[in-house]
């Protein structure tokens, strides 16, 4: 990354737009190109969000996260895509300081969500780009459907504050944000002083960042209306397997 370029927001020539800034910004007409799927059919997707479950994790003792969570696997030269068997979701204190270091076993993503060929076009399409930046002989992918909505007043997108995952990749792709204040994207260098502040208002844009070199975070969110809240589809690509902890692989990965 070179000190002080300007960063640009535009989604053109994604690949090489990661390979210098870090991240890039798609629109949802760019997101539907490079997977290969139309609006409608990333929208059949859409309603179930309405259907997650409350997140019974929080250490802040907050009502206002749903989510579900999946796993997968996917060999970006040939394509293929599987679902892994139903786990604990796990990261290690290192990465996030409020819930790491505990399995958290999640609702899986509904099966007619997780077989949807939006959803398969989708992860592999993002899988054989990360590929593309970094190489990989397979992506071990985890899956996390959120809604933050404003049960208790206020509503923290990411509660453990401006943070890494732990992981190669990191696609967060907004789905749907309704009568609400705040909620903004921050993306930071890991290791500079570079950042950018944004805010993602259409539906299916998405924000895809090389985990090893930013920081990411979302701002809290207020009501501006009735049944406020903001889902989104968060996607992270690991390939030295899932994080686990009693796993030698748990640790930070690296790039030869």
């Amino acid at each position: 990354m070179i000190a002080n370029e300007p960063w640009t927001l535009a989604g053109d020539a994604p690949v090489a737009t990661i390979a210098r800034q870090g991240f890039v910004h798609l629109a949802p007409a760019q997101l539907c190109a490079l997977s290969g799927v139309d609006i409608d059919a990333l929208e059949a997707l859409r309603p179930s969000w309405d259907r997650l479950l409350p997140d019974g994790y929080l250490k802040d003792g907050g009502r206002y996260r749903c989510r579900r969570h999946s796993c997968f696997v996917h060999e970006p030269a040939s394509g293929r895509l599987t679902q892994a068997p139903h786990r604990a979701h796990w990261q290690p204190l290192d990465y996030n300081a409020l819930h790491g270091g505990i399995e958290r076993m999640f609702e899986p993503v509904e099966p007619a969500v997780a077989a949807a060929p939006a959803w398969h076009k989708l992860l592999a399409a993002l899988g054989r780009l990360f590929a593309d930046v970094a190489p990989a002989e397979r992506w071990f992918i985890e899956a996390h459907q959120f809604r933050i909505d404003t049960t208790d007043g206020v509503g923290r997108p990411t509660p453990e504050g401006a943070h890494r995952d732990g992981v190669d990749f990191v696609a967060v792709v907004l789905v749907a944000r309704h009568h609400l204040r705040g909620g903004e994207t921050r993306v930071f260098q890991a290791d500079g002083p570079q950042g950018i502040r944004f805010v993602m208002r259409e539906p299916w844009s998405a924000v895809l960042l090389d985990d090893l070199r930013m920081i990411h975070e979302a701002t809290p969110i207020q009501p501006d209306g009735d049944a406020a809240h903001r889902d989104t589809l968060v996607l992270t690509y690991r390939r030295n397997g899932f994080q686990s902890p009693d796993s030698d692989l748990a640790g930070s990965p690296s790039r030869g």
